[in-house]
């Protein structure tokens, strides 16, 4: 029995949405720091969650007697870029150093002690620093920042030269990080584009000997796992910092506009275009079959694959999927849907349902989270979120609250939040894939020809032929157009 238009269609646009995000206004945004009140920092269970920019700053760097918590260091230098670009962030942090250097140069032995330990301490700082956002260094005035830094924490260690050997092995691991990540960005392929060619999309006569992707692979759980592959591959080039572009793109601290940095959200939109590229897959591999029992069997295949995705956890392809079937030229076919079975494909959607917020996805992925934190094998591990979704999170949870209180300090049990869902993510992304890669499967969903909207109308139509006045004469202007084309 032929189910009426899916309730996903409306809800997952296939455009991207970082460009719209990065284009608006920032909320809470930044105010200048001229005339800052000095109100006490607020603690809570012993997370500082409000505090000035220099308390925060201090809190930071180390002292003898004190290292700041690794979910601090984190949270502060994701969240700083919001208030203050990397390079002055280094600087504030050397100026605090020298003062905390000369306090302790008094030239006893004990002080000289005291130095080297303080010395590991501002060295294990910046070796976290750079390898958990090596991007933060890739323009001169970072790394020279750096350099000067290191400079005057050698000095502290000159007689063995520990310290020395250590700071290099550091800056040469951060050049080979931001090597790998400029290689990485040369060599990443375009973006799709979709297919116009009428004498692909017209089907005057069936095409027998051309593949689909039945052809290529005919097993829903080997597709699901290539599929997963390809998730975690792309997932694993998206870094912190790329996240924090939605909340912290601005042209300057002086007039505190936003911008969207190129270079920082290319892989933010180059995954958003794999999920959009996957849906419109799915739809192209079932509109262009010719023949009705043939193409009943391509919707209930990606049913299954869908199906075999979420048993996996990845749940960005599988709402690639259900999108691709719940797009208008699949939705319409309502002779090749009455014939599906369409049990599975209605729990599908009950888990992607996007009432309550997407209630029933959200519990779905929190037992995927908490499957994979008990898990012994890679394969348990797996959680990959929808993205658009996880995207979406950061940027409502930055509108909502506001960057600083009325009392003019930052907010940041706000940033404890936003690191929060961005730590979970990278636990997620470290997951080392469990499935062996098949390059032809590969290949297949990555340079497959994919219709553009009007082409997969026109294939639609060809399938099943319109079925009122609005159809019929949205079918003529398609044609009329396409045959036009050159």
């Amino acid at each position: 029995m032929y189910t009426s238009p899916r309730k996903m269609r409306e809800t997952m646009p296939q455009t991207p949405i970082f460009s719209s995000m990065l284009g608006s206004s920032c909320s809470g945004q930044v105010q200048p720091d001229m005339g800052e009140r000095c109100v006490d920092p607020v603690y809570q269970d012993g997370n500082l969650v409000s505090g000035s920019l220099e308390v925060l700053i201090e809190r930071l760097v180390p002292t003898m007697d004190y290292y700041p918590d690794r979910t601090y260091i984190f949270t502060f230098l994701l969240s700083s870029r919001v208030f203050i670009h990397p390079h002055e962030l280094l600087a504030k942090v050397g100026q605090i150093c020298i003062k905390q250097k000369q306090q302790l140069e008094t030239g006893t032995e004990a002080e000289k002690a005291k130095l080297k330990s303080f010395a590991a301490k501002i060295i294990q700082l910046l070796k976290e620093w750079t390898e958990t956002f090596p991007y933060d260094f890739q323009d001169e005035k970072s790394m020279k920042e750096l350099k000067e830094i290191a400079h005057r924490i050698t000095q502290c260690d000159e007689e063995n030269g520990t310290v020395k050997k250590i700071i290099s092995q550091m800056t040469q691991n951060l050049l080979m990080a931001l090597s790998a990540r400029s290689q990485y960005q040369e060599i990443r392929e375009k973006f799709r584009q979709p297919v116009t060619d009428k004498g692909t999309i017209l089907k005057a006569k069936p095409q027998s000997t051309q593949k689909d992707i039945l052809s290529i692979c005919c097993d829903p759980l080997i597709l699901a796992q290539q599929l997963t592959y390809i998730e975690l591959e792309r997932v694993s080039n998206i870094y912190p910092e790329d996240l924090m572009q939605i909340v912290s793109h601005m042209d300057s601290l002086d007039n505190h506009k936003c911008r969207g940095d190129v270079t920082k959200t290319y892989n933010l939109e180059a995954y958003d275009n794999w999920f959009n590229c996957l849906s419109m897959l799915v739809a192209t591999e079932i509109c262009r079959v010719v023949k009705k029992k043939q193409r009943t069997r391509m919707v209930e295949f990606f049913i299954d694959v869908a199906r075999e995705c979420f048993n996996i956890g990845n749940f960005n392809s599988m709402m690639a999927i259900i999108s691709g079937m719940n797009l208008s030229p699949v939705a319409r076919l309502k002779k090749t849907w009455s014939k599906v079975k369409t049990a599975k494909f209605d729990v599908l959607e009950h888990h992607m349902d996007p009432s309550s917020n997407f209630c029933n996805y959200r519990t779905a992925l929190q037992g995927a989270a908490q499957r994979s934190q008990a898990a012994n094998s890679n394969r348990e591990k797996i959680v990959i979120p929808v993205f658009n979704l996880f995207i979406k999170d950061i940027y409502f949870l930055h509108k909502i609250h506001t960057n600083r209180l009325p009392n003019g300090q930052i907010n940041f049990k706000k940033f404890w939040e936003i690191s929060r869902q961005i730590h979970d993510f990278l636990t997620w992304k470290q997951v080392e894939c469990p499935f062996e890669k098949d390059k032809k499967i590969q290949s297949y969903l990555l340079t497959a020809p994919i219709y553009s909207e009007e082409a997969l109308f026109i294939a639609s139509f060809e399938s099943e032929g319109p079925e009122n006045h609005m159809e019929k004469d949205s079918w003529k202007t398609l044609r009329t157009t396409l045959l036009n084309r050159a």
